[in-house]
């Protein structure tokens, strides 16, 4: 006799929600997250308004107001067994959704880009109105419904501190390029050009420097220039500085599970450490819980930016997309 065939449990890919939804029992909050406060609306069982609160910043507030609105839904003989909430990724990034996961609430980070929005005519925005969006999209998300929005893969402390090294080396390798194009362009003013700012010797070589009518450089060019020159130094050890620290990490745990794949990469023809690290940490971190935001990553499917012919989007790898509370 066969064994029956186990069924495969469905893959979540974060556009629905998998869990039965009661409209009866289950408290719905959603929050439009800024500096200075934080605006939270509600759908209460059995209680025909739907509150809108102003909080200041406050996650002990927020829980304190999610906890009084279900009192009010227990007196109109509504028991919740279920508090959903979300908000939209931005600069706060994912550490309100862990630290409200942590007590008990069932919490959300809604992909902004995802949102639908009507393009039909010029659409007022304030704050009062985004909720009023949000709630119809979480809504339609919680019944099952697809196209409503689209959730972020919410990642764990650890996995955001280990994305930090190669977003920072990414972020000071432009700061490198922004001054080494700023020295050639003040250079270029005087006329020379055949100054190379990357050189060892860089510093010794600009007071020896002559333009074509013969003269050196002027004395405050020649301050900002060695000023730029010590920022472009500074920079340059603070990417080897991570670039040790990474090295020294795989050699102490090089059979940890992200390390190892990092060094099975590597082993890949024409990918270097930068890319593996970035693939690693970026993409395949995920475990295909994002099947879209990783191919938009990966250029396979066009951004929400992307109409007809025209390609305008932000890029595959904006932070919003990605879901990855990228700064």
């Amino acid at each position: 006799m066969r064994k029956p065939k186990k069924q495969k449990k469905p893959l979540n890919d974060l556009n629905r929600s998998l869990t039965p939804f009661d409209p009866n029992e289950t408290l719905i909050g959603v929050v439009e997250l800024s500096k200075s406060s934080w605006l939270v609306a509600g759908i209460i069982p059995g209680v025909e308004r739907q509150p809108l609160k102003k909080l200041a910043p406050d996650e002990d507030g927020l829980l304190k107001l999610l906890e009084r609105w279900r009192a009010e839904a227990a007196k109109a003989g509504h028991k919740i067994t279920r508090i959903a909430v979300a908000f939209e990724t931005g600069r706060d990034g994912f550490w309100l959704a862990r630290w409200l996961r942590a007590r008990g609430i069932e919490a959300h980070v809604i992909h902004a880009a995802s949102v639908p929005v009507s393009r039909e005519h010029r659409r007022a925005k304030t704050d009062r109105l985004d909720t009023e969006q949000l709630k119809r999209s979480f809504l339609g998300w919680l019944r099952g419904e697809r196209d409503h929005c689209k959730m972020a893969a919410i990642p764990t402390f650890a996995e955001e501190d280990a994305k930090r090294p190669h977003r920072e080396r990414e972020t000071l390798v432009g700061e490198q390029t922004t001054i080494i194009n700023r020295i050639k362009s003040t250079l270029a003013r005087l006329g020379i050009r055949s100054f190379n700012p990357t050189l060892k010797e860089a510093p010794e070589r600009l007071e020896h420097l002559r333009s074509p009518e013969g003269e050196p450089i002027p004395p405050n060019t020649l301050a900002e220039l060695s000023r730029d020159l010590e920022r472009k130094q500074l920079v340059a050890e603070q990417i080897h500085q991570i670039e040790k620290a990474r090295m020294e990490q795989l050699k102490q745990a090089p059979k940890a599970g992200p390390n190892l794949m990092l060094l099975v990469l590597m082993r890949v023809i024409g990918i270097g450490i930068e890319t593996a690290d970035m693939l690693v940490k970026e993409i395949l971190s995920r475990n295909l819980r994002d099947r879209r935001a990783v191919a938009r990553y990966g250029g396979l499917t066009g951004s929400p930016d992307e109409s007809g012919s025209q390609r305008r989007g932000r890029g595959s790898r904006d932070p919003a997309m990605l879901g990855c509370g990228r700064e």
